[in-house]
């Protein structure tokens, strides 16, 4: 992989390329062992000639958010791992109610802006541990509201290089997912269409939901949020209660006592045992209920 360092060399800034790099520090469940290399570009032109050089050269490379939603094998990641920490600018239109902020923004700072502007329409955004890129790319959503509401358009880069700006509706926005991944596109920003709030009501709907989170979830620990999507008919925290999986502990992972939605890092869990506990969960809710659950969180790398 010397000769690929060298080609990233000459698509970014040195500064800007680390080697074994430990993705534990990258992820909210605290786990992963090191991407061969690991770029932070600085725009968009420095992002495209790293994309070109992990195409030409055929090394496999992943896209970073915050590692929210992500879990990193032990073994660490044998690629390009691209953090679009350096994409997190942030533009308000009072006149429109346009939000234009860059897909490295965290949801919670969009939240925020949006707040401070008084605008409304992003308040269930705002306890979503992710980015923008990354809630656009699934669709996120909470408390019954999600991205594809607010979402007027989301400028990408196309596997050929090229800078476009599609309409929200022409991604293919449904339950977790979009056309994003399919096409090989890599969000750069997006624009948010919000409307005229009042501030008091805006700061009293982020607290109470804000509430709702700490009382629900068990954010005491590092997890990566819903670790199941949620199948059709049912809830994917009941089904697994009803399993009698509430605390199921495998290693240092956990099935939440608090929430069974949530499998968490107890105590110093490996990404194996956290990977090895959500396949023995699906395996006897698929006894119990006859309900094959599927994996909200994504995996990476090797276990």
């Amino acid at each position: 992989m010397t000769d690929i360092y060298e080609k990233l060399l000459g698509a970014a800034d040195e500064n800007h390329i680390k080697v074994g790099e430990e993705m534990r520090k990258h992820t909210s469940f605290k786990v992963g062992g090191p991407a061969v290399y690991f770029v932070t570009p600085s725009d968009e032109k420095e992002l495209a000639a790293v994309l070109l050089v992990c195409r030409k050269e055929e090394v496999s490379y992943f896209i970073l958010g915050n590692g929210s939603n992500l879990l990193v094998g032990d073994e660490g990641f044998d690629g390009v791992v691209i953090s679009m920490d350096g994409f997190v600018g942030c533009d308000v239109d009072l006149e429109t109610g346009v939000v234009q902020a860059g897909a490295g923004l965290s949801l919670a700072r969009i939240a925020q802006e949006a707040y401070k502007s008084s605008l409304t329409g992003f308040e269930f955004a705002a306890g979503i541990p992710g980015t923008l890129g990354g809630a656009v790319v699934m669709n996120a959503g909470a408390y019954g509201s999600e991205m594809k509401e607010v979402l007027r358009s989301v400028r990408v880069l196309t596997p050929e290089g090229e800078v476009k700006e599609i309409p929200a509706a022409e991604l293919s926005l449904g339950y977790r997912n979009s056309c994003i991944v399919t096409m090989q596109y890599v969000v750069l920003s997006a624009k948010i269409r919000l409307k005229d709030g009042d501030p008091v009501s805006i700061k009293s709907r982020m607290d109470e939901l804000a509430g709702r989170r700490k009382d629900k979830q068990p954010l005491e620990y590092p997890s990566a949020g819903s670790t199941f999507k949620r199948p059709e008919g049912y809830f994917a925290g009941k089904l697994i209660e009803d399993a009698g999986l509430r605390g199921f502990t495998l290693g240092g992972a956990q099935v939440s006592e608090k929430h069974c939605g949530f499998v968490v890092n107890k105590d110093h869990a490996t990404a194996a045992e956290i990977k090895a506990l959500c396949e023995e969960v699906k395996a006897r809710v698929k006894q119990k209920s006859g309900v094959e659950l599927e994996m909200e969180v994504k995996t990476l790398g090797k276990f």
